[in-house]
């Protein structure tokens, strides 16, 4: 009896043991809940104190991004060495000044000239015109910084990726690319919407070697103008950039220099079907009259343009450019880009374009520097301006004798 006294007495307390384990871990859950809950709390109140120091105070580090690409998808990391930046300002660049201060008119277009000027207005930035059927440059608003020695391209990298893959074979106009998970987008939208794993996916599959031969075909890393010593070549990075690797070089344009110049280039090539002139800059009424074309290389891309143009009206149409206000009578195709250049540092907003007029196309380059103000979106409304206003002055109606073109380079793609 005895023996199965202490038997059920063992069996009672194995049995009140498994009943209370359960509650035991669920008291303790509910402890951490609150333990993170508190926690939760304590960081807000951090957060909303610094939040307000940085109201008082002139220059606050913050946290940095750092890019990267794995199977195709751009994620995130932060606070990574040597990429911090400065987030919320100061910056070098102010957002708003006189744009024109210190720059020579001699031999510039002066109607084009009051019309980017007024389209411009207070800010800080440079606009650059220019004719894409014969390279020359028709006006520089702010000079000083479109002679500079180049800035972050942004998105309008995404031009020179999309020209890769598309001569590549890797992509096409109308073939959804699969971005991640369940998501996937076709080079049109990809293009008007400025989407950055799908640039990213170009610059992983292509690689460093594809990307910077093409960079350099359309005239990146060096100097796009003849006979201008002012103008400065910008760079192309010796290999993947450290921060990013090659889905930033190709979706935000890291490790790249690029001017306004050279940016103009490219969209004259393309804006005529493939010829890179050489951007001349007359300096006077004689140099105008003496103007002659000369082309620097021709780009086998004429079977690539009818895939990218819907994509460069898109962003006008529907995408990150819809400032620049779309008019099926008068297109407008470009590429916006928005970022912040770390080594100046300064906020940047780009704006890249041509448009076509009663067969008569013009390229208007935008790049503003300052802070957030500054964006993409707003160089594209400042270029639409310009469009319209030579539109309503009946530019692109005037006729204008072209020299014949004196070729200085053969080569191509």
């Amino acid at each position: 009896m005895k023996h199965l006294f202490k038997q059920s007495r063992l069996f009672i307390l194995l049995l009140v043991i498994s009943l209370t384990a359960p509650l035991s871990e669920g008291a303790t859950r509910k402890k951490r809940s609150v333990s993170k809950r508190s926690t939760s709390t304590v960081r807000t109140v951090k957060t909303t104190a610094v939040k307000s120091s940085r109201t008082k105070k002139k220059a606050t580090v913050r946290r940095a991004s750092r890019s990267t690409v794995r199977k195709g998808r751009v994620s995130r990391r932060s606070r990574r060495a040597g990429s911090r930046f400065v987030a919320g300002g100061p910056w070098k660049e102010p957002t708003f000044a006189d744009s024109t201060l210190g720059d020579n008119v001699n031999g510039e277009d002066l109607a084009v000239r009051r019309v980017a000027v007024e389209a411009l207005g207070p800010y800080n930035g440079t606009v650059v015109v220019a004719d894409p059927q014969s390279g020359r440059i028709l006006t520089i608003v702010n000079q000083k910084l479109a002679f500079k020695d180049g800035f972050q391209p942004c998105s309008t990298v995404k031009i020179v990726a999309a020209l890769a893959g598309l001569n590549e074979g890797l992509i096409d106009r109308h073939t959804n690319m699969r971005l991640y998970g369940r998501v996937s987008m076709n080079l049109t939208n990809a293009l008007a919407t400025s989407n950055n794993p799908y640039f990213a996916n170009i610059g992983v599959k292509l690689g460093y070697e594809k990307i910077a031969y093409y960079s350099k075909l359309v005239g990146l890393g060096e100097r796009a103008t003849l006979n201008v010593a002012e103008e400065e070549p910008g760079t192309i990075p010796d290999g993947p950039p450290r921060n990013g690797g090659m889905g930033m070089m190709t979706s935000f344009g890291e490790g790249i220099k690029l001017t306004p110049l050279q940016l103009t280039a490219v969209l004259s090539s393309i804006a005529n079907g493939g010829t890179l002139y050489w951007l001349q800059y007359p300096r006077s009424a004689e140099e105008v009259e003496n103007f002659v074309p000369r082309v620097k290389r021709k780009l086998a891309i004429e079977t690539s343009l009818p895939e990218l143009m819907p994509g460069l009206m898109g962003a006008v149409e529907y995408g990150t450019a819809r400032r620049a206000a779309y008019d099926p009578n008068e297109p407008i195709f470009g590429k916006t880009g928005t970022c912040t250049d770390r080594a100046t540092p300064t906020h940047l907003g780009w704006f890249g374009s041509f448009n076509e007029v009663a067969g008569k196309k013009l390229v208007v380059v935008v790049l503003l520097t300052g802070g957030r103000p500054v964006n993409g979106p707003v160089a594209s409304g400042i270029a639409g301006q310009i469009y319209r206003n030579l539109s309503e002055q009946e530019f692109f109606l005037k006729t204008s004798a072209v020299s014949p073109v004196a070729l200085i380079s053969g080569s191509g793609w």
